[in-house]
């Protein structure tokens, strides 16, 4: 390990092998980091949080602060739990969960550029990208692979899809289509993230499938028959954007005309 002296280190924390630990960085009590992980200058990991192996923060990135809820008591013990091989850039911040045993739960090889921001209670799935100063409030889901483009912000309790990419400064007051380009005030739906698809080798039969249900969607074809159409044609991706659509409490961003 490399451990700089200037750094404060609490004297319970646990630490993987290989981990580095910059000029005046801060680790409170009740820390676990995993194999190779590495904190630099400056940078503060909150107590009651666990950071898998080889994960990055960068300089003065604040991980598992308290939640700026007004119902938040500052004894509660709750935890942020995140994933291996993810990059936490400047600045960034991520607060821990907002009742007593709650969890902010983040996945693997995500990537926060600098002074993005994840609020208490959110659970974000794996190879996620927030770019510069993108922030989701409270209880707030994103799915595997999204991109939330700079300067976005997305209210409590939304969803963003799996796959799908938040069009830069978008406000998001609605779930987020997977596989979709949200963008706008408020953010509708624009299209399919075709660069995404083809970027994760999604088959040509399956982008066909999600052009077909996007035109659905498109055309105000009543929602009960759109998703009961939509689960008729056989297509994984498509069941699954009608399944995400059945299970939104605060509806979803429509394709904008």
């Amino acid at each position: 390990m490399n451990l700089h002296p200037t750094a404060v280190i609490a004297p319970d924390v646990k630490l993987g092998a290989q981990v580095q630990v910059g000029p005046y960085a801060v680790i409170e009590e009740d820390v676990v980091l995993g194999d190779g992980c590495r904190i630099a200058a400056h940078a503060v990991i909150k107590r009651h949080t666990r950071i898998g192996a080889r994960s990055r923060v960068a300089e003065h990135a604040v991980i598992g602060g308290d939640p700026q809820d007004f119902k938040f008591k500052g004894d509660t013990v709750s935890y942020t739990e995140i994933g291996e091989d993810n990059y936490f850039r400047e600045g960034v911040t991520i607060h821990r969960g907002s009742r007593p045993d709650s969890v902010t739960r983040i996945g693997n090889g995500c990537f926060l550029m600098a002074y993005a921001h994840i609020a208490h209670d959110c659970i974000v799935g794996n190879h996620v990208v927030m770019a510069n100063t993108a922030g989701i409030a409270g209880e707030v889901v994103v799915h595997d692979k999204a991109f939330i483009s700079a300067a976005v912000t997305v209210h409590q309790f939304c969803r963003i899809g799996r796959n799908a990419m938040i069009g830069l400064s978008a406000k998001v007051v609605q779930d987020a289509l997977p596989f979709c380009i949200t963008d706008g005030n408020p953010g509708r739906a624009r299209g399919l993230n075709l660069v995404g698809l083809k970027r994760n080798g999604f088959p040509r039969e399956d982008i066909a499938a999600l052009k077909e249900a996007y035109r659905m969607l498109y055309a105000r074809v009543p929602l009960d028959q759109a998703l009961a159409a939509m689960r008729e044609m056989g297509s994984a991706p498509v069941a699954e954007v009608a399944g995400f659509i059945a299970g939104s409490k605060r509806g979803f961003a429509h394709p904008t005309r």
